[in-house]
């Protein structure tokens, strides 16, 4: 479907927000019985769109306008000093794509990292069908990166190939290195990788400015944001 104004959504009822205390979220779903092809995948993520597993949402909160979605222009980027450093300590890491990422190593290293990390949120306790809900989909055109050590899988980021562009789904690694920085160097993988692949950017989500979970993306610069349906440089 081309002509995204023929879309069918949906919107939910009020319920609490993952990301803001005492905040309230709606969200806008895009009709799940619509046939989504790659094309319309990427309009739909240009217009500040995400993918969960088949579903494709967007924050529609009448009282909140916190959640911006966020895209790095690839070409323009230039990493930090410290996004250097991260490079240069995983360098003995090999980086291996693959299609599927639902093996049960990856569903392993999945569960270890939310229940290290994210004990406190929406995705704890981690589950099997939770995990391949979230993380595939039949039409998503999905990447999953390997991160291996001596073998070893030590992190996953996934993502999504769109027409013009990745989009980071999301990365999950050992909690056991945190000196690697791994969920940094996943996204700056994938920034190499969308340049490898000739596309202009890779998206990140919403960019949440109070929210210390999401307020690491502007550490990628230059970052773009979605502002009254314009992308704009945040300065």
């Amino acid at each position: 479907m081309s002509d995204l104004s023929q879309l069918r959504l949906f919107i939910t009822h009020p319920h609490d927000c993952s990301y803001l205390e005492d905040e309230e979220a709606v969200t806008l779903f895009v009709d799940p019985a619509v046939t989504i092809d790659g094309n319309t995948y990427s309009k739909l993520s240009a217009a500040g769109f995400r993918r969960s597993g088949p579903h494709i949402y967007k924050p529609r909160c009448p009282s909140c306008q916190a959640c911006v979605p966020a895209r790095i222009p690839v070409e323009l980027f230039k990493p930090s000093r410290r996004q250097k450093r991260c490079l240069n300590n995983n360098r003995d890491v090999e980086i291996l794509s693959k299609s599927v990422g639902n093996t049960e190593e990856h569903y392993q290293l999945y569960e270890r990292y939310i229940s290290a990390r994210h004990s406190d949120g929406d995705m704890y306790p981690p589950s099997r069908d939770q995990f391949e809900s979230f993380l595939n989909c039949e039409w998503g055109n999905t990447r999953h990166m390997e991160f291996r050590l001596d073998g070893r899988l030590i992190g996953v980021a996934v993502c999504d190939h769109m027409d013009d562009a990745l989009s980071a789904v999301y990365t999950y690694f050992d909690p056991d290195l945190p000196k690697r920085s791994l969920g940094v160097y996943g996204i700056l993988k994938q920034i190499a990788l969308t340049k490898e692949l000739g596309l202009t950017h890779l998206y990140l989500g919403y960019w949440i400015k109070n929210c210390s979970k999401m307020s690491y993306k502007t550490e990628y610069r230059p970052l773009d944001v979605l502002i009254n349906q314009n992308w704009l440089h945040l300065s």
